[in-house]
């Protein structure tokens, strides 16, 4: 458990905002300096564009725009905010707000994950693999706040029709492949919602877990996210990182803390500010993190990451995985990258005017993992078990 002089002491949310500005200006600055962003573009051959490959492997993040059209945004937004609704109301619950039996009862992992509003559930526990080892302040929330909101829902391939068709997006699967090479894996899925005055923070921390120690470790050996924004991110409910951090090892953040008095505003951070549309790409490496959100403005991140077929083959499992005792054969990579190959025969019955993208691991496997009841129930129910965490 952290130390008291970990914790910031906590103050209501209209002054946790105006304690943020001069940091937000300074997080700006950095971002407007960088300008890591723009169109998703790729080489006639289907790779990303060169100039943007460097910059990702230099700075450890881009910021695709208007990936996402506005009519799939709408259908990612409908089937999400139906996702929150069929929540139960209250962790573990039976019911939903509306007395319906809530979504997931059937499910092998529960999809909701609880917190108490403005809260950081993480920082400063043992909880996956101590990888946030700080805590965030938390503001105290408004009298009238719930006792716990969403903060982030799991299973989006099962539950929502159009995550899984935008899992299976050609241009996200081509920079997939570009990064991690015609082989690559998949990682997990997670949606963050950050509700407007109540959503949570997530504490400073690096994603990966297995390889640091590695001989072979490099700066892309963990992995990296996508995040699919459905509403405009601002700096007081985005995610913040710290560029060029994905280079330098495991990083000592308790120590970052302390040389910052404590503060959970470090130096060098800045926030991937997007509108709706908008794709992040982050390394996990990068050190990174967010804020409660004490602002007027929802934020709901569809994220979804994948690995090179390398770092996974053989090691075992990490994170909210490690319980299983699991080592990553060939056979649980097969079952769980069939889940891409489904998500691309759904899209591409979806929009059937776009290309579908070819998945090299199932090139002349795609007849038998067409999106179908019969693949649904086989390669989609409960996909989620079979995560490669690493």
């Amino acid at each position: 458990m952290p130390k008291p002089s970990d914790i910031s002491p906590k103050i209501s949310p209209s002054k946790h905002i105006k304690s943020m500005a001069g940091y937000i200006k300074t997080g700006e600055e950095i971002a407007s300096g960088i300008n890591n962003r723009g169109p998703l573009i790729l080489t006639k051959n289907g790779k990303l564009h060169p100039d943007i490959l460097e910059a990702y492997w230099e700075h450890g993040f881009y910021i695709f725009e208007n990936v996402i059209d506005e009519q799939e945004v709408k259908e990612l937004r409908s089937d999400a905010n139906s996702m929150i609704e069929r929540a139960p109301t209250e962790p573990g619950g039976l019911y939903d707000a509306k007395g319906r039996r809530a979504l997931g009862r059937d499910f092998a992992r529960e999809p909701y994950t609880f917190i108490k509003p403005l809260s950081d559930p993480w920082g400063g526990t043992a909880l996956l693999n101590g990888r946030h080892p700080t805590k965030m302040n938390e503001p105290i929330p408004e009298k009238d706040a719930p006792e716990h909101v969403v903060h982030l829902m799991y299973g989006m391939c099962e539950a929502m029709p159009a995550a899984l068709r935008v899992y299976g997006h050609p241009k996200l699967l081509a920079v997939a492949q570009s990064i991690n090479g015609k082989d690559f894996v998949p990682y997990n899925d997670a949606i963050f919602v950050k509700q407007p005055g109540l959503g949570g923070s997530v504490s400073w921390h690096q994603d990966g877990v297995t390889h640091w120690e590695s001989p072979n470790w490099n700066e892309g050996i963990h992995g990296f996210n996508f995040q699919v924004q459905l509403y405009p991110t601002t700096p007081a409910n985005s995610l913040w990182i710290v560029p060029g951090s994905h280079k330098e090892g495991k990083i000592d953040i308790k120590k970052l803390m302390s040389d910052n008095k404590g503060s959970d505003q470090l130096p060098g951070a800045m926030p991937l500010v997007c509108n709706p549309g908008s794709v992040t790409l982050v390394n996990r490496q990068m050190l990174h993190g967010s804020f409660a959100n004490t602002s007027p403005d929802i934020r709901i991140s569809i994220t979804f990451g994948f690995h090179r077929k390398t770092s996974v083959l053989g090691q075992k499992a990490a994170l909210s995985m490690n319980g299983s005792n699991t080592v990553y054969d060939e056979k649980r990579i097969f079952e769980r990258s069939a889940v891409i190959q489904v998500a691309i025969d759904a899209r591409h019955q979806h929009f059937n005017d776009e290309p579908a993208f070819t998945y090299e691991p199932f090139a002349g496997l795609e007849d038998k993992h067409r999106f179908s009841e019969e693949t649904f129930n086989k390669v989609i129910k409960d996909y989620n078990t079979k995560d490669l965490a690493i």
